[in-house]
């Protein structure tokens, strides 16, 4: 099957030499406990057999119990992270509608106190003069009064007070026999 061999004419003419700096393979001593690649690969580990149309479930926990694919397990924790917004999100807005509630409680308060102060941007409030059939003239108080002469509007009025008077017209008269 081989032909003899014979060297190519002008090959023959060059001289081999051997150089020192270069080593020649030498052949290689193979372990007692060396095994041949078999000629057939085995089953993949990425493809489930039961699962064959399925994603190979190659994550499996510390315990050994559950095994996942990790886009199975990024997809709940996306779900997760989904949930804790929305979570966070209606509690924040649970929070807001309390505070509201509260400064509208507050508000209404003030305003039950003061109506129409805090309905306006002047803040000052003025008493309204009652009408003239509301009291007779002799029940008027000292208060609506006028000051009789420029003198007068400087010192402070004050009229003589009669206790048992006063007594008398607060819990109605005691006659004495």
């Amino acid at each position: 099957m081989y032909e003899s061999y014979k060297p190519h004419p002008l090959l023959a003419q060059v001289p081999l030499t051997v150089s020192p700096f270069v080593n020649l393979p030498t052949s290689v001593t193979l372990p007692y406990t060396y095994k041949t690649v078999p000629t057939s690969l085995p089953p993949s580990v990425t493809i489930d057999a039961s699962q064959p149309d399925g994603k190979a479930r190659y994550v499996v926990s510390a315990s050994g119990e559950h095994a996942a694919h990790p886009e199975e397990i990024l997809g709940a924790c996306r779900s997760l992270e989904q949930h804790l917004k929305k979570t966070q999100a209606d509690a924040q807005e649970a929070i807001q509608r309390w505070e509201t509630s509260i400064r509208e409680r507050d508000l209404a308060e003030k305003r039950r106190v003061a109506p129409g102060w805090l309905d306006r941007d002047e803040k000052l409030l003025q008493p309204s003069r009652a009408a003239a059939s509301m009291g007779s003239s002799h029940e008027r108080s000292l208060l609506d009064s006028q000051p009789a002469g420029p003198d007068m509007s400087q010192l402070p009025s004050v009229s003589p007070r009669d206790e048992g008077a006063e007594l008398d017209r607060a819990f109605g008269g005691l006659d004495m026999q």
